[in-house]
């Protein structure tokens, strides 16, 4: 009775027309899936044929770490999957992988690119970047100048070789002063989360040339903030293996996209702070 109230175009309904729309579009994914273009010259390398829209995400399981050293016995130390739609290569054996990010580290020091990637500082992110040429190689280069004269420049005293071991030390003392506190009041305590803050002090330390105090508010929020990040990460978007599901309502990545624009925040405010206290 519900078909019967639908408008007709001609003489095909509605739902006849969103059926034959969800048809060809299924059937495009699934030709899509089995008829990606090898470029010439090339062979396909071995591994499970995946299923339509989701690949082999079904044999890969829970337990990645079991079914991937499985699948290697059977297709060798070298082989492709599939998650969702995007195709995975994995390196299974010591001296393929060592071959690989050792000996032929440029040509697979890539990110892969993904949408939630793109997300971060606007894909120009120095750990997510997909571009590992050009810009990228440059802002590597500047972070590797910058290591280097921190472990160059002396300290403010004779006991520091360096102003890198003086703030390293420095963190330390106050990190044993911090526990010390701490267990005389509680008497147990966890330490993870004060060397956690310990290190990201060393950190603010030589980027932004200021220390925070453990129970400082600010110092605190950044560390949350990279604690939500590891957890949004770490649950996945599926969006970035099925394309489709990118235009469908998302927690995870509203939550991703917040974390982001409170971290640039975060940063900016620093930045702005030291153009206007600047000494020309």
């Amino acid at each position: 009775m519900v078909l019967m109230n639908l408008p007709v175009i001609g003489a095909v309904s509605v739902s006849e027309s969103l059926v034959a729309m969800v048809t060809i579009c299924l059937a495009y994914l699934i030709l899509k899936c089995f008829n990606d273009k090898i470029p010439e010259g090339l062979r396909r390398l071995p591994g499970p044929k995946p299923l339509p829209i989701i690949g082999n995400v079904l044999e890969v399981g829970s337990r990645p770490y079991l079914s991937l050293t499985a699948m290697s016995k059977r297709y060798g130390e070298v082989f492709q999957i599939q998650i969702g739609m995007r195709p995975v290569v994995v390196l299974s054996g010591s001296d393929t992988i060592r071959q690989a990010l050792i000996k032929q580290g440029d040509d697979f020091a890539g990110r892969p690119d993904l949408p939630s990637f793109r997300l971060i500082n606007d894909g120009k992110s120095l750990a997510f970047s997909t571009d590992q040429a050009g810009v990228w190689r440059a802002r590597r280069k500047l972070a590797y100048s910058a290591l280097r004269s921190f472990s160059k420049l002396e300290g403010t005293t004779p006991e520091y070789s360096c102003m890198l071991e003086e703030h390293i030390c420095k963190e330390g003392e106050h990190l044993i002063k911090q526990l010390n506190t701490v267990m005389q009041a509680d008497g147990r305590f966890d330490p993870f989360r004060h060397i956690v803050v310990s290190v990201a002090n060393v950190i603010c330390g030589m980027c932004f040339g200021r220390r925070y105090h453990h129970d400082d508010e600010e110092l605190l929020s950044l560390v949350n903030l990279s604690d939500e990040f590891g957890r949004v990460v770490g649950s996945g978007n599926p969006g970035d293996f099925i394309p489709a599901l990118r235009f469908l309502p998302s927690t995870t990545m509203k939550n991703f996209m917040k974390i982001n624009a409170r971290f640039n925040a975060f940063i900016q405010k620093i930045v702005t702070e030291h153009y206007t206290t600047y000494d020309k």
